[in-house]
């Protein structure tokens, strides 16, 4: 456990980040709220209320883990985590990425030219026609009523070949200071880039995306940043494209795969993006026929010059893109994570805080199932994640626990190394 992607390790990262986050004082340090939060989605409670309600009877044993001075009450916790920004909770992102590529974690998911596919995407986690805060997005209906809203532009680094993804920092998209209209997703996407290159300015890397973004604008924002890119397009929404794609003289390949589905392709290279021919990209349109004879049709622009070798890899990589909905939004909303419950929205940030917190917890998993065989093997004797959640609680409620490796290898092997909170009397 002395491994820095341990979990033990990574709290140690972070706990300095809370330290350096600057709100006004309390009766409590804003380490303790932050750190309360982050155990609050590390163990995977079902609301705050069901925190509050066991945090003294676990006590000791949250102290011991997640190294806390004190445990703040449900409210309290929130009126100190409603003043936190949560751009200033970026370099926790920023320093366990770091700590996967000095520890060479990162090199397997070189894809495609040794770059690494950014997947990005939004997602909503907040709704309601009632509670809102300063910081909400509005929905105005026809009948006077309004719907206010919180919505994440997320990144993870994937590779189709990989179960785990690495997130990278939330950009929220919420109402800016000054804006008289809602903040969305490409505006979000501009503010990440930024980021993403001010923090990675090195990093080869080809973002694969949905046709969101297949736009000019973006397009050349992401060749300013030295950015690659596989990103969807619909004929829908790109008819002169398609339209120039079925009048001009393409390439052809196709090749059967050992599962027995037929791969189609068609591309072409240096077509325009659109009809003022300022930017040019590749295209590629595909084909796959299932055993059974079922068909898929996708289609991808992308700066990587297409030829009969790399068509298929470029599509794999495109569809990698697919990852960041099934192995991020599609666990936090369905293995234990509860992203979609409301556990706080306070008056300034409190919603964009505790989404933030809650996927700082599922990077350190995701890393965890990366890098730490202790992990691992408590994972790989309960079988599924969301029964090692439960089994987790469980042992904290009933059992002291001093340290992680006493943890992981009590649920592994057996509870050599913990002991039962009450003793043979009571």
């Amino acid at each position: 456990m002395k491994n820095k992607l341990s979990m033990a390790g990574m709290l140690d990262i972070i706990r300095p980040v809370f330290g350096s986050v600057d709100t006004p004082k309390g009766k409590m340090p804003t380490t303790d709220c932050l750190l309360s939060g982050l155990c609050l989605f590390s163990l995977k409670y079902s609301s705050l209320l069901r925190y509050d309600i066991e945090r003294e009877d676990v006590a000791v044993n949250l102290k011991n883990l997640f190294g806390m001075s004190q445990l703040p009450s449900d409210t309290y916790m929130r009126e100190r985590l409603d003043e936190v920004d949560p751009r200033s909770l970026r370099p926790c992102f920023t320093k366990l990425f770091a700590e996967v590529q000095r520890a060479k974690k990162l090199e397997a998911y070189q894809y495609l030219d040794n770059k690494y596919l950014l997947s990005l995407d939004g997602t909503g986690f907040f709704s309601s026609k009632t509670v809102h805060c300063d910081q909400c997005c509005q929905k105005k209906h026809k009948n006077g009523s309004t719907t206010y809203y919180h919505q994440i532009l997320q990144g993870a680094i994937v590779h189709p070949s990989l179960k785990q993804v690495i997130p990278l920092a939330p950009e929220p998209i919420s109402y800016q200071d000054g804006r008289t209209k809602n903040d969305c997703e490409l505006n979000a996407a501009k503010r990440f880039l930024d980021d993403f290159r001010r923090e990675h300015p090195k990093l080869p890397t080809r973002l694969v995306a949905d046709a969101l973004f297949a736009n000019e604008p973006f397009v050349q924002a992401l060749k300013i940043r030295d950015m690659s890119f596989i990103i969807n397009v619909k004929p829908k929404n790109h008819t002169w494209l398609f339209d120039y794609f079925k009048s001009e003289k393409t390439e052809t390949f196709e090749v059967k795969d050992n599962a027995g589905y037929i791969h189609y392709f068609e591309f072409i290279n240096e077509a325009p993006l659109n009809s003022t021919e300022k930017v040019h990209i590749n295209f590629l349109w595909y084909k796959q026929v299932s055993p059974k004879g079922e068909e898929k049709y996708m289609t991808w622009i992308t700066d990587t010059h297409l030829t009969k070798n790399n068509v298929l890899t470029v599509m794999q990589g495109g569809r990698a893109r697919w990852k960041i909905e099934n192995e991020t939004f599609n666990t936090l909303k369905n293995q234990g994570y509860q992203f979609e419950h409301n556990f706080g929205h306070g008056k300034k940030n409190l919603s964009h805080v505790f989404a933030s917190l809650m996927l700082l917890a599922f990077t350190i998993d995701q890393i965890m199932e990366m890098c730490c065989k202790m992990f691992n093997a408590a994972l790989k004797k309960i079988k599924k994640r969301r029964y090692l959640w439960g089994r987790i609680l469980g042992i904290l409620r009933e059992w002291n626990v001093l340290t992680w490796a006493d943890l992981y290898e009590g649920i592994a092997e057996g509870p050599a190394r913990i002991r039962p909170i009450f003793n043979d009397s009571g």
